[in-house]
């Protein structure tokens, strides 16, 4: 299963970006062969449509859940036409890492 995270930053020490849409990069971590691969965010500056474009870039990478911070109400009802799992952390200062191994219990 491949599952989006929203990162701050390009290493496994950086925090989750709670921010979806405008995230400065994802993490697109593979369970089974718990291989990842870092994506900078070509969306993180855009004027508008940051959200809609986002989901684009992870759904075309075949996930099937998104660990972000928070998630807009137009991209809600997108991800659930495409069958996404949004996993909402309120925790600012959960690392790549801890997701990670959260997956891998």
């Amino acid at each position: 299963m491949k599952i989006a995270i929203t990162s701050t930053g390009k290493d496994l020490n950086s925090n989750v970006d709670p921010r979806f849409g405008r995230c400065s990069y994802f993490v697109i971590y593979e369970t089974e062969s718990k291989t990842y691969e870092f994506i900078e965010n070509p969306n993180k500056n855009a004027d508008n449509g940051a959200g809609p474009a986002s989901v684009q870039v992870v759904a075309d990478k075949g996930v099937s859940k998104i660990v972000s911070g928070e998630f807009g109400m137009k991209i809600k009802s997108l991800l659930e036409s495409l069958k996404i799992q949004m996993i909402v952390i309120k925790e600012p200062t959960k690392t790549i890492q801890d997701i990670i191994n959260m997956f891998n219990k």
